[in-house]
């Protein structure tokens, strides 16, 4: 019997063809983000010397209201692109995750470019 694909191999596989095109630079680095039925992740990566600069979520401690909606995916772009700025960050290439560029990814990148974020 024929049965449907699991959505999140197909997600995994479309987050390799994509990251085998991009890469983040100390210069440009790049800014991923991961979603779950609950929270949603964001990070900003230098790829070429394999560390975090920067993250936001849902999880942490002053993060208080429900983090599985559009609200809150605004909110951690905002949060964010304040923290980009703060280590003097402007521009970063957005990894999408293998995930479409509709709801909370969308929010999360408008939000980011609302406060100063350019990719």
């Amino acid at each position: 019997m024929v049965g449907r694909k699991d959505s999140n191999i197909q997600r995994k596989k479309r987050h390799i063809r994509v990251r085998a095109k991009i890469s983040g630079t100390p210069e440009c680095p790049r800014l991923n983000v991961f979603r779950s039925s609950k929270n949603i992740y964001a990070q900003i990566i230098d790829d070429v010397n394999g560390v975090t600069i920067a993250s936001a979520s849902t999880t942490e401690k002053d993060f208080d209201t429900y983090g599985g909606n559009k609200e809150a995916a605004k909110k951690i772009g905002n949060i964010i692109a304040e923290r980009a700025k703060e280590k003097g960050i402007s521009t970063v290439v957005f990894d999408r995750g293998g995930y479409l560029f509709h709801g909370r990814i969308k929010e999360l990148a408008d939000g980011a470019r609302e406060n100063g974020l350019e990719f």
